[in-house]
């Protein structure tokens, strides 16, 4: 069985349980990035209606693909990837922005995260290619490898601009700009006078304020199990990013072998590890987004290890058998406790 990826993000969703409409809550949800966005507000302005700001959060997102979707030719990341010069090519602020959140979550991850993956991704068939086509030889393999490299083969400068080392090398951002966009979207539900919100984004969310019933909004996680939607842990959230990577959605399976969509970097091949699910909480979305993704690359044995060092709040759920085991950083416990 072959599952194909979201338009523009392999990341999971965790299931968003919304609180009672005591204090009349405006929620309002769209589809953006090849999935859905769901926005809730309890601290409506009076002189705002629900259909005015979603206009403007549709504004925000259309401006966000318009930046970072692969899967628009005329985005700017589509440009860039399209243009075979290795001479600085200016970009957005937003880009390079984005672009240097990457470039930080690569180092701290030792590698594995990297956003110049799409000779791999769609080498293993998590992009254009068809369903039923073999499994990449090694030359097939190596071969995509040469054109893979996310610090050796990019250079951000000043203006900003963006060089290339290779003309091959491109730029996918589905691993973090699920998350860029959320954050675009609380800052403009923040510059309205709104403080009490929870935005998300196929799962990708953050939260802010307290929900209607004046507790912290209650976030599932979701058990990685694709027959069913139970839940493993429901979080308290206020002012935090939450996303959460899995590799139970979005697979394929040939001759009985479970090949997941992320793929490792350094070997060009799908992770083997057992880990099943990530979940990172952190300061905004897009940085959580990014985590989870080279959380769940690294799996919970290296990842739980990154994480200490690195003082991030990271929750791994594992398979042992036909269970699923648990582990957490400091961090990650700390931040329940003191939310309880």
């Amino acid at each position: 069985m072959r599952v194909l990826p979201a338009l523009i993000a392999p990341l999971f969703l965790s299931a968003c349980l919304f609180s009672t409409d005591k204090a009349e809550p405006v929620r309002f949800v769209g589809e953006t990035m090849g999935t859905t966005y769901s926005v809730t507000v309890v601290d409506m302005p009076e002189d705002l209606t629900a259909e005015a700001l979603q206009a403007e959060v549709e504004s925000v997102l259309a401006r966000v693909n318009a930046q970072m979707s692969n899967w628009d030719p005329n985005s700017e990341v589509s440009r860039f990837n399209a243009s075979t010069s290795t001479a600085p090519q200016p970009v957005s602020a937003e880009f390079a922005y984005v672009m240097e959140a990457a470039n930080g979550i690569h180092l701290g991850s030792g590698g594995v995260f990297d956003v110049t993956l799409a000779p791999l991704i769609d080498l293993w068939g998590f992009g254009p290619k068809k369903p039923g086509e073999p499994v990449p030889t090694d030359a097939e393999i190596l071969k995509a490898l040469s054109d893979v490299g996310q610090l050796s083969l990019l250079t951000l400068g000043e203006g900003p601009t963006l060089k290339k080392e290779k003309p091959g090398v491109s730029v996918n951002l589905s691993a973090i700009a699920k998350g860029y966009g959320v954050d675009e979207v609380a800052e403009l539900v923040a510059s309205k006078g709104i403080t009490r919100y929870l935005i998300e984004i196929g799962g990708d969310l953050v939260a802010s304020g307290e929900n209607a019933e004046g507790k912290p909004w209650s976030i599932g996680i979701e058990k990685p199990d694709a027959r069913s939607k139970t839940l493993q842990l429901v979080l308290p959230l206020d002012n935090t990013g939450m996303a959460t990577s899995g590799d139970y959605r979005n697979y394929f399976e040939e001759d009985g072998i479970r090949y997941s969509h992320i793929i490792d970097p350094n070997t060009g091949r799908p992770i083997t590890h057992k880990t099943a699910s990530v979940t990172v909480l952190a300061e905004n979305a897009m940085l959580a987004d990014g985590w989870a993704t080279a959380m769940l690359a690294m799996g919970q044995d290296r990842g739980l290890e990154a994480a200490e060092a690195l003082g991030l709040a990271v929750y791994f759920i594992t398979r042992e058998g036909n269970d699923f085991v648990t582990a957490s950083s400091r961090a990650f416990d700390s931040y329940v406790e003191g939310n309880k």
